[in-house]
Order: structure tokens, then sequence, then C-alpha cells
């Protein structure tokens, strides 16, 4: 029996036993096999199995120096304004700012069930046009950012051993004043076989940054898996590419004129403020999703 035969089969059960009387009497196990049914009814449709997922957002600077840096906030603060008009959870789990206010990377996790498969398509290189505020002469500048969407896996699917896993400690880059945290609670932990690294220090002990930090690493190596159905860890690598012209995905664009617009859908608007300002990415998520 196929895949999709055995999947056709589980939703059968499960919907079966939904009828049952006595369902409710375990509410727990009742709210399990209703999580498992959206997973299967997900992987029926071609949703990939990590659609219910949390999801993790990582913004990297690329090619176009102070204004990249720039940009990478503009777009920190863009998804956090989508999150907050969704009623989504922001938690910020990592930040290397710039000393103008911009972003060499930035990561958070988007606290909401499901938002790993409506952000999924932000991934990719995104593209901005406009007259440079560091640029004394008021030229037009084009600058890059890399937009990262992992899941957030619930129950590890992955069993990496620990032997695979490096980690180190180092202080927390936490806010200043009185209570700045000066132990080593920062966790920066790298997969050796594939080079994997991620870097933590939202949480105040070193324990829960160790933790979030390991689920970040298997997110990734599952993404990877995801992306290009590799069978084993050691074919996996963490190259997303260069940051640069022609790999964009989207373009925003504020001068000569205002657009915003994805090149894979096609779908564009001129209320360039709406969109970076207001988070309004509505329209460019729906079109993701038949990618």
């Amino acid at each position: 029996m196929d895949d999709a035969s055995n999947t056709t089969m589980r939703i059968a059960e499960i919907e079966a036993a939904m009828c049952q009387p006595d369902f409710w009497n375990d509410p727990q196990k009742a709210q399990e096999l209703i999580a498992e049914l959206g997973d299967l009814k997900a992987v029926a449709e071609g949703g990939t199995p990590f659609d219910r997922c949390l999801a993790v957002v990582s913004i990297y600077a690329g090619a176009g120096g102070d204004d990249a840096e720039d940009f990478a906030g503009m777009l920190f603060r863009m998804y956090q304004k989508l999150c907050e008009r969704k009623g989504w959870g922001v938690y910020l789990l990592h930040t290397h700012e710039n000393d103008h206010g911009g972003y060499r990377n930035v990561s958070f996790e988007v606290e909401a069930k499901g938002a790993y498969g409506q952000l999924r398509g932000e991934y990719g290189v995104h593209r901005l046009v406009r007259i440079s505020p560091f640029n004394a002469n008021s030229k037009r500048h084009t600058s890059f950012a890399l937009v990262e969407v992992l899941p957030v896996i619930d129950k590890p699917k992955l069993d990496i051993p620990e032997s695979d896993l490096e980690v180190s400690f180092a202080r927390s880059s936490g806010p200043g004043g009185q209570n700045v945290n000066k132990r080593e609670t920062a966790v920066r932990m790298t997969h050796t076989p594939t080079g994997t690294s991620v870097h933590v220090d939202g949480e105040r002990s070193q324990e829960s940054n160790r933790d979030k930090a390991r689920a970040l690493i298997e997110a990734k190596l599952l993404r990877r898996l995801e992306e290009e159905h590799k069978e084993a860890l050691s074919d996996l690598a963490t190259d997303p590419g260069k940051i640069e012209w022609g790999s964009q995905i989207r373009s925003y664009v504020l001068h000569p004129y205002q657009m915003v617009k994805d090149h894979r859908t096609e779908v564009e608007t001129a209320k360039v403020n709406d969109v970076l300002e207001k988070g309004e990415l509505d329209a460019f998520l729906q079109a993701e999703a038949t990618l």
C-alpha cells in the first residue's frame, strides 16, 4: 500500500473516531487526533507536513552596506506589523544591530499555529530601490536582504547525536542597565556534519537558549530535507546563495516610482507604505500559497 493510500485510510479512521459518543472522554487524546487529522489533510492536499507549525523568521542583510542593513530592519518591522495585524505572537531570538539602527541579521519566532504554512513563501531574496539616506549626493541605491523561514518542530523528527553538535557560550547581548545579564547565557550551536549554525540569546537561562538552539538546528535540517528530498544529513548544505541582483523574489521600489512587485506571482501594488509600514502582505501571501 502506498503512502497516499495510508494517508487516506488514516483520515477515515480518525473521522470515524470523531463520530463516536465517547470521543471527548479523553480531551488530550481528542486534541492530538484533531491535530493529526489537520496534518494528514494538509499532506493529502499538497501542503507540506510542516504547514501547521509555528515559524522562525531570520533576516540577513546582503549587498548594499548600511542601506542593506537598514532594509533588513525595514523588513523586520514589516513582519512585526503583519504579525500584530493577525494577532500572532512574536518572540525575539537574536539580533545583530549596526550603529545606525539597522540589522546585520535578526531572528524571531512567530508564535501562531500554521504560521509556517502562511509565511514559507516569503523565503528568498528581497530587493529595495530608493534614494539612499546614507548617500550625501542623494543617489538612487539598490539593497538586498535574505528572508529565511523555517518551521518550529513540536516533536523532533530527527535523531541528531550530541556528538554532532558543537556548542559554545557567550554573554547575552540583552538590554543595558542595572539588570543587564552578565552571565554566559547566549548559545551558539553548530551541526558539524553540515556546518549548520545558529545563535540564540533571547532566553534568560543557558539551558533554555540551548533548547531553542537545538530546535532551530533541527528545523534548518528538516527544511533542507523537505526542499531537496535528501535522505541523509551528510547530503545537506546551508548555502543560501548570493544575496544580490538577479536572485530576488520581490522588489520594493520607492524611487523613481512606488511599487512592490513579487516576481514569482506577478502580484504588485503601488501602496508601498501599506506594505512596509503596516505589514499588509495578504495579497502576496495568498498568491504564494498557490506556488
